[in-house]
């Protein structure tokens, strides 16, 4: 096995994850069946390899798979038979599987890893409010409210939004799927989801097929209750997670910090404002150490199939306007 990392996919994030990878020492080669994507690739600082299959011949030590997620499976299979480590970008897939099942348990079976992108598992201001309900300051669950929310049209605005994977349901798009960061990581702070109620549409006038706007009210083990708001119609950018418990209600604001409030004041405030690419940087070099044998992943594979369980329920709410209990 070589010692290079493979990028599939040289979209926005494929460049991201190239260009941090090289800054860390990597050698990064690429691929995308895009041909126009070469140039930004090799910007990027990455060597591009023609096809998928002399890109994998080669041997790379890991693969990350950040093609749209209806090919997700399908190229991981791919790396996990070559020999490779797997890092695939959120969501692990577009539906549960077979294949992904069988994925899983190829990875298992040749002792290879498979990490997940959840990325907002690595921002400062998301993990300070992760460590202070570790450290007990808030004190028991009673419920947590998480939002998310972007004008679609903004978030890449070199590419026109119609013609992406978001616009269309059998591509892996629509606002559920795409922001199960929200999903993860409010399982992350809150325990695991044990039903869903959902109520999602598509509201605006953008032109997609999939839904735009989604609210869902989770029961989390013990009975404490979770909200969730996601949406790709308001203007500006907004996101963040209230932690609210018996002794102090956390607020993480994504633009501003953490703030910790007992008694109707605001006792303490914690300035939390990274570069965006802080927590890119430190999810692939998260991985690198993972691949070196020196970490392991905070979303493995399993963890991601069980989040796309969740999401996959929440758009069955949705479409079948009732709650979904989960096993």
């Amino acid at each position: 096995m070589g010692d290079a990392f493979l990028v599939v996919g040289c979209g926005s994030i494929g460049q991201r994850h190239i260009r941090n990878l090289v800054s860390l020492g990597i050698k990064v080669l690429a691929f995308d069946p895009n041909p126009n994507a070469q140039p930004a690739a090799e910007e990027s600082g990455a060597t591009w390899v023609g096809t998928l299959e002399s890109a994998l011949a080669t041997g790379p030590a890991a693969v990350l798979v950040c093609t749209p997620p209806h090919r997700h499976i399908e190229i991981g299979l791919l790396a996990i038979e070559a020999g490779a480590h797997l890092f695939i970008e959120k969501p692990i897939s577009h539906e549960l599987s077979d294949s992904l099942d069988q994925m899983l348990d190829a990875a298992d079976h040749a002792g290879r890893l498979v990490m997940a992108g959840y990325n907002l598992r690595f921002h400062p201001g998301l993990m300070k409010l992760q460590s202070l309900v570790e450290s007990g300051v808030a004190g028991g669950l009673l419920s947590l409210r998480a939002e998310y929310g972007q004008y679609l049209p903004t978030w890449r605005p070199q590419v026109d939004y119609r013609q992406g994977y978001f616009a269309r349901e059998s591509t892996g798009g629509g606002i559920i799927l795409e922001e199960s960061h929200e999903f993860d990581y409010v399982e992350w702070l809150g325990g695991d989801v044990s039903s869903v109620f959902v109520r999602a549409g598509t509201l605006s006038n953008l032109e997609i097929e999939t839904e735009d706007t989604a609210l869902a009210v989770l029961e989390l083990e013990g009975g404490r209750l979770a909200e969730i708001h996601v949406d790709c119609v308001q203007r500006g950018y907004s996101r963040s997670c209230k932690y609210i418990g018996s002794e102090a209600t956390i607020l993480w604001d994504y633009a501003r910090g953490v703030t910790v409030t007992r008694d109707g004041q605001d006792d303490e405030f914690f300035e939390i404002v990274p570069d965006p690419n802080e927590m890119y940087m430190s999810e692939i070099s998260h991985f690198v150490e993972c691949v070196k044998g020196n970490a392991s992943p905070p979303v493995n594979g399993r963890a991601a199939r069980h989040t796309l369980e969740v999401v996959m329920a929440a758009k069955r709410s949705a479409r079948e306007r009732r709650e979904i209990i989960l096993t």
